[in-house]
């Protein structure tokens, strides 16, 4: 795809001052890595503050007084009683139980949802959504209006406090509206790293100020793509498109703990989204393959599309995605395998180039998440 057909964030003409590595992805030509490498990224990220643009995700408001209870028709998740000033993971679902797109809502008060939405599904989200809500609540997609930055690490908080104090005393999924730079964003704690850290919704026309302030910091360094994939690796987060997708559902993605208690079938508001049926078909009945963390027995890198055999040299599953994690010091995998397969330190096999690369099932996170919970 030529660059001149890419989407570009507001924060384009600073990636390339910053001589970023710059590759198409989900439509935008966007910084996979800069000057400083993806290995000292990832731990620049680890150990104080990186800074990510993720603009190019979807920001999207929904609006009026049975927002929430609309929402709820559409994913497995607790909107209706999310609290004002809190953030939820959830997932749009279709009528056989798999998973459209991954997604972040917050709860602003005033009747407004906040999503934010993957970056390659955010048009049909939309679609979906004004599809199936429309009649219920304003929906009002903030593409273009806000960029997004991620500044994630141990160091995040101290440097964000710095601009606005009071976020010094928010914990893990709480959002509120912040003045940075003089304009009101929305913060949350959070992020895709597994660090602690923020995500800051600004308006597109400050985000450049937003960030040249952050990255004046002395702790903060601009991050890339490339890292950002091996930090949500690590942490055992799920790659939409990748880890799941619309034939997989949150059973077998294992991520059951995402479906809220109260919407699960001995749950007060039991089901209600779409594909119930089959994903409480699932939990009770168990499912054939499942998504697992795999450690290689070697240092060869295994990729995605990797078959993964048994001992025998049945194929028992593949690999959905794979590479190194820095901060572990060793290859790290996610794979769907054969249920029978799951059990901790199994060992299996990876085919890579025709060779049998030993692996062994693993817990996750492949490194441990540290969210700030108070």
């Amino acid at each position: 795809m030529s660059t001149d057909h890419l989407l570009k964030t507001p924060l384009h003409a600073l990636h390339l001052e910053l001589g970023a590595r710059m590759v198409p992805f989900a439509g935008y030509d966007m910084p996979v890595q800069y000057p400083l490498g993806v290995m000292k990224e990832h731990q620049h990220t680890r150990e104080q503050a990186g800074l990510f643009d993720v603009s190019h995700m979807g920001q999207i408001l929904l609006i009026g007084a049975d927002a929430a209870k609309a929402l709820e028709t559409l994913v497995p998740v607790d909107i209706i009683d999310l609290p004002v000033g809190m953030q939820r993971y959830a997932m749009f679902t279709n009528e056989q139980g798999g998973i459209l797109d991954d997604l972040m809502v917050a709860n602003l008060g005033n009747d407004q949802l906040f999503l934010v939405v993957n970056a390659a599904c955010k048009d049909q989200d939309l679609a979906h959504l004004r599809k199936h809500l429309s009649a219920q609540c304003e929906i009002q997609p903030l593409f273009e209006e806000r960029a997004l930055l991620a500044l994630q690490g141990p160091a995040a908080v101290e440097v964000l406090l710095r601009l606005a104090p009071g976020v010094a005393k928010m914990t893990f999924m709480q959002f509120e509206p912040v003045t940075l730079v003089g304009v009101e964003c929305y913060v949350s704690r959070s992020g895709y790293t597994g660090e602690d850290g923020f995500e800051i919704s600004v308006p597109s026309a400050h985000a450049e100020t937003l960030a040249r302030t952050l990255l004046a910091e002395p702790e903060v360094q601009a991050i890339g793509l490339g890292a950002r994939d091996s930090l949500r690796l690590e942490a055992g987060l799920c790659l939409y498109g990748h880890d799941m997708n619309e034939k997989t559902t949150p059973i077998e993605a294992s991520l059951v703990w995402s479906i809220s208690k109260t919407r699960r079938i001995d749950g007060s508001r039991a089901g209600g989204f779409p594909g119930a049926e089959r994903i409480f078909a699932q939990q009770h009945n168990g499912v054939a393959q499942k998504r697992v963390g795999l450690l290689p027995q070697e240092r060869t890198p295994v990729r995605e599309g990797a078959e993964v055999v048994d001992a025998q040299g049945t194929v028992i599953g593949k690999v959905c995605s794979g590479g190194f994690g820095p901060t572990l010091g060793a290859p790290l995998v996610m794979a769907y395998l054969d249920t029978s397969s799951t059990a901790l330190d199994t060992e299996v096999w990876a085919i890579v180039r025709s060779k049998r690369v030993p692996m062994k099932v693993s817990k996750m996170p492949f490194v441990t998440q540290r969210y700030y919970r108070g």
